[in-house]
Order: structure tokens, then sequence, then C-alpha cells
């Protein structure tokens, strides 16, 4: 099914149905709106206790994993050129694992591992606007740091979706008293609340077909016989194969769940971040290398990511 999208947009953009300029909209659509509403939907599910201990695992995984791609970013570049070496860093560091990695955790895992994924994803977050950022130029203080991550509508959907699950029973009392003992007023505050609660959940449903379509245009948009170089291919196989083999091979000694280690090796294989390439042309690397390693390990994430699937199932 996310071939098959992905193939659409690729035909649409081909096609001039869908234009360039229609990418940074889209693409904003999804990441400030789509996709947050996914992330509350992927909340909703009968809380109990043994979820916020799983979600506490999964975000100590992620914290683990970003660790090591730290480390590894800081050792295995020492030797390519400068403008090289620091796409690849920020590459290894950040993966595409908010917009394409959530929408697929969704797919294969349903909601309840779109959940753990979207925790999962929040030390990255950290990293790509403190040590990501610092790889093309000085790291921004702390400060800058929590604000910027603090009010991401992604990690604000986060936020909301954990309140939901947490409070559900004494916000749906809440509710039913007020609609009950409110008249006239109440009925209007539970037609209100119910729309709001289905537009969210349409909205919701929509992030993996926008997303899969958008991947397809830009996929459109680069000519396959400029995009493969050794480099490029090293990068792709660090963040498709080495990095999400490390982590599973971790969690296996460890004994985490099989269904948690699923989900934290799915979004560590996504392949590089989109940003890479934005933030390379405007502190002078070499931003076409960037696009490069995005494409193409985005392209081969299209093999990886069901591989992964069958081999985790």
């Amino acid at each position: 099914m996310m071939f098959i999208l992905v193939a659409a947009g690729a035909v649409l953009r081909k096609v001039g149905v869908l234009k360039a300029e229609g990418k940074a909209v889209l693409t904003d659509a999804v990441l400030y709106f789509f996709l947050p509403c996914n992330i509350i939907n992927s909340f909703r599910m009968e809380f109990d206790m043994s979820i916020l201990a799983r979600l506490a695992i999964v975000l100590v995984i992620s914290v683990l994993v970003q660790a090591v791609c730290y480390g590894l970013s800081k050792v295995l570049y020492n030797r390519k050129p400068a403008e090289v070496k620091r796409v690849m860093q920020y590459c290894t560091i950040v993966s595409n694992s908010g917009f394409l990695g959530l929408p697929i955790a969704e797919g294969i895992y349903g909601l309840e591992g779109m959940m753990y994924a979207s925790v999962f994803i929040i030390p990255m977050r950290v990293m790509m606007w403190s040590a990501g950022i610092a790889c093309f130029t000085e790291s921004p203080d702390m400060k800058s740091v929590i604000k910027k991550i603090a009010v991401h509508p992604c990690i604000v959907a986060v936020y909301i979706g954990l309140a939901l699950l947490i409070f559900q029973a004494p916000l749906a009392a809440l509710c039913g008293s007020i609609i009950s003992a409110g008249g006239a007023a109440g009925a209007a505050s539970g037609v209100l609340l119910t729309a709001v609660d289905k537009a969210v959940r349409s909205a919701g449903g929509c992030t993996t077909a926008l997303t899969m379509v958008l991947i397809g245009m830009m996929m459109a948009e680069v000519k396959a016989s400029s995009l493969f170089d050794k480099n490029t291919l090293l990068m792709s196989a660090m963040r498709l194969v080495f990095l999400p083999a490390l982590t599973l091979i971790g969690c296996r000694l460890a004994g985490i769940d099989p269904f948690l280690t699923g989900v934290c090796v799915l979004i560590t294989g996504m392949p590089a971040g989109s940003t890479s390439a934005i933030l390379a042309a405007k502190y002078g690397c070499d931003y076409m290398f960037a696009t490069r390693c995005i494409v193409v390990s985005t392209l081969l994430s299209m093999l990886s990511i069901p591989c992964w699937a069958m081999f985790l199932a």
C-alpha cells in the first residue's frame, strides 16, 4: 500500500498535477497539523501503569541509541573532506524518523506502535537542535534548544496524547457532567467536543497517504544516474543497516519485549533527515551531497524497511 502511494506521488509530480512549489506546502501541512493529530490518536487506548513503564523503556533505549550515533559521528568520518564529513555526521545523528518513521510505525505496528515511536523520537529531536546543528555551526545554547523542542507540534501532540491517556476517565466523567447539567449550553459543548474529536481522528487518518505521496514527489525530482557514490552508499548503510542492527542486538541482549524492540529497530533504521540538505546549503557545506544522501537512503529504505519488518515479525 505504501509503495503504491509513493508511486502515485512520483507519477503525479512527473505529469505536473503536483507542482514543485506544492511540496513545501504539503510538507508543512503534514508536519504541523496532520502528523500531530495522528500522534494524539495513537494514545487513545485504555490506560494502565504498564504502558508508562513501557514508554520509559522506549525513552531509555532512544537515549542510548542517540549516544551511540553521536559517538560514531565523531570517529567514523575524520578522513572525509570537511564539507562532506559534516553532512555525514549530521545524517548519522538525525534521521527522518518523525516525518517518515511515524506513519510507517503505524502502518506496521498500528496506533500502539506509533505511540511508542512518537516517544522514541524525542531524544533525536533534542540532538537535532543541539549536536546536529553543531555539525555545521556552533551549537545553540540550551535555553534555545529546550524552547524549540518544547513547542514543536509533534512534541506538543505527545503532551496532549499522554494527558488523554492518563486522565481519560476523569475527563470523560467531567464532560458527561457538563453535558448533562448544562442544558442547551451543555448540549452545545457536547456537540463541539464530539466534532473536535472526529476532526482530529479524520485528520490523523490522512497522515500516511500524504507522507508517502510527498516522498514520491521528492524522488521524482532527482535523476537516478547522478545519485550513487561510495559516500552516499556508506551513509545509507549506516542509517538503514548498521544502526538498526546495533539497536536490535542491544535490545535482544537486554531482554526487551519483542514488540518494543521492533518499534525501536524500525525507527532507528529510517533514512537520512531531510533537514541535512537545508542546513548544508545554509552553512556552506556540500548540499548536493546531502540531497543525494537523503534521496538514496530514502530509496533504499523502500527495501530495507520491509526486510526489517519481516525479520522482526
